[in-house]
């Protein structure tokens, strides 16, 4: 399926913004959602908009569109923990300030090209992953506002998370932030948690640690991963229809951090009630 297909009202904005003088690309754009190949090759697809030379359909084969489409355009840069390091850049877990700087230094001189950074993270597999607070600390975003405040004619900035709030606020006010739905087939059953969880936005106060001894009860029958997966499957499913939802992203990364104290043999009784108190208000 064509990008054009699987994304039509997100491939016709660039299209227009990138062809239109009226309504000009920004020059940080922000994706947000949780499939990052998805925002990856959204990104790459406007970076190829931005320097085709021909008709910018999407089976173009002009010399830019084929570096792009093999990855080695030269002014079409990915930015993580791992690509484009400076050879005296020794950090191995966050994009660093010697990379901010070395982008500034690119943009000194002038280029035939338009040149697109795309700032992401990538697991020791490849994989494209979202920038976090961890991956993507303070004081390298802050490093970057000068130039995305005032930034250079032909340059965009791209950055890809998944988590709006997992990048510096400062980042985000400097930015157009889009969200991109995920077209892989997501499955959100959450059959196992209905009648005890559903609605659980409704719940008082008080029935916190009562709510919370149901679900480690039932937790006991099918596993405390399966009773999180189900929860988090129910709160995918009310994003569904509400993407821009930012109290139900928290919710999901409440329910995510649940599952990770799971994995480190965290007592099912401390998770819950802990995951309760912070859910039901």
């Amino acid at each position: 399926m064509r990008l054009s297909d699987k994304y039509p009202f997100l491939t016709n904005y660039f299209e227009q913004a990138v062809s239109a003088k009226n309504r000009p690309l920004p020059q940080s754009i922000l994706f947000y959602g949780g499939d990052l190949n998805a925002q990856y090759v959204l990104a790459q697809e406007i970076a190829r908009l931005l320097n085709c030379k021909q008709d910018k359909s999407d089976d173009c084969e002009c010399l830019n569109c084929k570096w792009i489409n093999d990855g080695t355009h030269p002014a079409v840069m990915t930015i993580s923990r791992v690509d484009n390091k400076p050879e005296n850049d020794d950090s191995k877990t966050v994009i660093s300030v010697k990379q901010s700087q070395m982008i500034k230094e690119m943009l000194v001189s002038s280029s035939e090209f338009h040149r697109v950074f795309i700032f992401c993270d990538r697991d020791d597999d490849g994989n494209i992953l979202g920038l976090n607070h961890d991956n993507f600390q303070d004081a390298t975003a802050n490093s970057l506002l000068k130039i995305i405040e005032e930034p250079h004619s032909g340059v965009t900035f791209i950055f890809l998370t998944r988590y709006i709030d997992d990048v510096l606020s400062t980042i985000i006010s400097r930015s157009q932030c889009f969200f991109v739905p995920s077209k892989n087939e997501v499955s959100f059953d959450y059959s196992d948690i209905e009648g005890i969880f559903t609605d659980y936005y409704n719940f008082e106060r008080n029935d916190v640690f009562y709510i919370s001894q149901r679900l480690q009860d039932l937790a006991k029958d099918i596993s405390s991963e399966k009773v999180l997966s189900a929860i988090q499957n129910y709160m995918l499913f009310l994003l569904k229809s509400n993407p821009k939802n930012t109290e139900l992203i928290k919710h999901i990364k409440i329910v995510e951090n649940a599952s990770s104290q799971v994995k480190d043999g965290l007592k099912p009784s401390g998770i819950f009630d802990d995951l309760c108190l912070k859910l039901i208000k």
